[in-house]
């Protein structure tokens, strides 16, 4: 499941006197925020609301707030922990369901998103199409040896979705990056052993050349077709350098 509704669930749990919660929702009472208890609840209560809205979890907050109440003050809870356990299942389960749902859509969507703009970038000047599906257009041209699937290299790399967001940059680190040719995404691996040392390359690559179907962390959706700039900077001996094997997630 979602991080938050865990988070949601785990703060419930753990919550510090949030009594003014019960206040008329359409125009909260005015709470005072001097000290560090009320503060701490204020938090406490942010991230637990922000949770809930960002997982669109729908909430009674006066059953909400009674539950809190009831649990802190020790007084009979009006479901018995079978029936608390029961509900929390179904809501886990339509809350999976939903999550499962909302991914495979996704999913579709990104792509057809990335088939249409693989097949239109294909007929772009420069633009070239391997047989795997993977298209490249030469930036700059090296003079340097080529590596093969057991060498280690480095490289600044910068990655896009297709809208042009970035999720993972060296430039911006300010560090490249070293890794070996065999231990990154399939699409990297094949361009690599055809560049040489010098090469700068604006890599195209398909989803199942990249992260497929599960995508990868947060920034890089199911089946999402990914824009790489990548300058191969040299083939590192066996001894030399760490790895670091990109996008960092």
């Amino acid at each position: 499941m979602r991080k938050g509704i865990a988070g949601v669930l785990l703060a419930v749990l753990a919550l510090s006197p949030l009594a003014a919660w019960a206040a008329e929702e359409a125009k909260p009472a005015p709470v005072e925020l001097s000290t560090d208890v009320q503060k701490v609840s204020y938090s406490i209560g942010t991230q637990i609301g922000t949770s809930m809205k960002n997982d669109a979890i729908e909430i009674d907050m006066k059953a909400f707030v009674r539950g809190i109440e009831d649990a802190r003050g020790g007084k009979p809870l009006a479901l018995t922990q079978e029936q608390m356990q029961q509900v929390m299942t179904a809501f886990r389960q339509q809350m999976m369901e939903k999550i499962q749902a909302e991914r495979a859509a996704a999913g579709e969507k990104s792509a057809a998103e990335g088939a249409k703009f693989l097949e239109e970038n294909a007929k772009k000047p420069g633009v070239k199409t391997l047989p795997s599906g993977l298209q490249y257009l030469v930036v700059t041209e090296g003079k340097g040896e080529m590596p093969k699937a057991t060498d280690k290299v480095r490289t600044h790399y910068r990655g896009t979705l297709l809208d042009g967001k970035e999720f993972d940059s060296s430039y911006a680190r300010n560090e490249p990056a070293e890794f070996p040719v065999d231990g990154v995404i399939p699409g990297w691996t094949e361009a690599l052993q055809l560049m040489h040392v010098g090469d700068k390359w604006k890599l195209f690559i398909p989803a199942n050349l990249a992260y497929g179907e599960n995508g990868a962390g947060q920034d890089i959706p199911p089946n999402a077709t990914l824009i790489f700039d990548i300058e191969l900077l040299e083939i590192l001996k066996p001894e030399a350098g760490t790895i670091a094997i990109p996008p960092q997630q």
